[in-house]
């Protein structure tokens, strides 16, 4: 399946592992530093053992890799919600969502079992046998905790989302486009949810604009969605008046000759900042359009802003990356070269930024 990196922030930008490039424009947040004395800061686990409710048997959940973690501040604490992969199966391993907790933001003490994984419901038609991957979670005004996260049954990747009070009880919704224009979404291929948010504190905290929640989605172009809910969800689409072809309109895509040549994704939450929107994006630098700086498939990422009144209209972008693969256990995995970030948290005055290397392992960078 693709990947791609979107990452949105405010302040100064550094590109970790790379001594040419430097923060260009103020809205950028950064310089981030991979904390080597730590990383890889999660890695495969064969000795936890879960019971499956679909296959009925004990599998060893986090066998086979850890990656792709979302992240949230909650009671003082740092909580990293990632995906596993156990060794099972006809795709080589079904994803599950495991939960661990950090007092200092480094160092991780992990649940034995998932917290979220494909049952015998409603879901399982979209979550078997592929999994649950890629979380990314933002709060609620009330509390509540949304999750977007992907389901892959083996031909299609959705975007699904659940909620919870507590990170571990969770209740399901389905296909966040599956309401939309009578279903005509339900089966669009769609991944990588990022909505968008103000920080309160320590706390992202989803927020409306114009009325409405927005999301950044998609594998290949980022596009935009909006909901009333946090629940479903109405892709933004380009269409003339009386025109019924809804097509999908990009917000922003690859840019041939550079680290985003092939395909950009959202990173984590997006958010709101004094000169706007802030997303942190993945890409890959891939095929005939690719940059010769970077070897062909590498995942690395960039940071991109938007129009606090219009969601959709770019205002500045990154020329280049912020992060890219330079250390071993990003350069070698399941898929090499491969920085993928997706959790994004302010704990104790400083960024903490959470991403999946190589598909393999799960790595920090702080920034002061």
């Amino acid at each position: 399946m693709k990947r791609i990196l979107i990452l949105l922030a405010l302040g100064h930008f550094l590109f970790v592992g790379c001594t040419s490039n430097q923060p260009t424009t103020p809205w950028q947040i950064g310089p981030f530093v991979k904390q080597d004395d730590a990383n890889p800061i999660l890695t495969a686990l064969d000795s936890t053992a879960f019971f499956c409710p679909v296959r009925m048997d004990s599998v060893y959940w986090e066998a086979k890799d850890v990656f792709n973690p979302t992240a949230l501040v909650r009671n003082g604490q740092v909580h990293l919600l990632y995906r596993a992969e156990d060794r099972v199966g006809k795709y080589a391993g079904t994803s599950r969502i495991g939960l661990a907790v950090s007092d200092d933001g480094i160092h991780f003490e992990r649940m034995p079992a998932p917290i979220f994984y494909p049952e015998n419901d409603a879901q399982s038609k979209y979550e078997w046998e592929g999994g649950c991957e890629d979380p990314r979670i933002v709060e609620s005004e009330d509390g509540t905790y949304y999750m977007t996260y992907t389901a892959y049954d083996g031909e299609i990747a959705r975007l699904l989302v659940a909620s919870s009070k507590d990170l571990v009880s969770w209740t399901k919704y389905g296909p966040v486009f599956q309401s939309a224009e009578n279903g005509k979404f339900l089966d669009l291929w769609s991944k990588s949810g990022a909505v968008v948010t103000k920080r309160d504190g320590d706390k992202f905290v989803a927020t409306k604009i114009n009325g409405k929640y927005w999301m950044y989605w998609g594998d290949t172009n980022i596009y935009l969605a909006w909901s009333d809910d946090l629940i479903n969800w109405t892709p933004v689409t380009d269409v003339a008046a009386g025109v019924t072809d809804y097509k999908l309109k990009p917000i922003f895509g690859p840019r041939p000759g550079k680290f985003d040549s092939d395909l950009v994704e959202p990173g984590p939450q997006a958010f709101v900042t004094d000169q706007g929107i802030l997303l942190i994006y993945n890409s890959r630098n891939f095929g005939e359009n690719r940059t010769a700086d970077l070897a062909d498939g590498t995942y690395s990422a960039g940071q991109i802003l938007l129009d606090i009144n219009d969601p959709a209209e770019v205002v500045s972008r990154s020329d280049d990356y912020f992060m890219t693969p330079d250390k071993d256990y990003e350069i070698t995995g399941q898929v090499n070269n491969v920085c993928f970030l997706e959790g994004l948290v302010n704990f104790k005055g400083k960024w903490y930024l959470y991403y999946g290397t190589a598909d393999s392992k799960i790595a920090v960078a702080v920034s002061e």
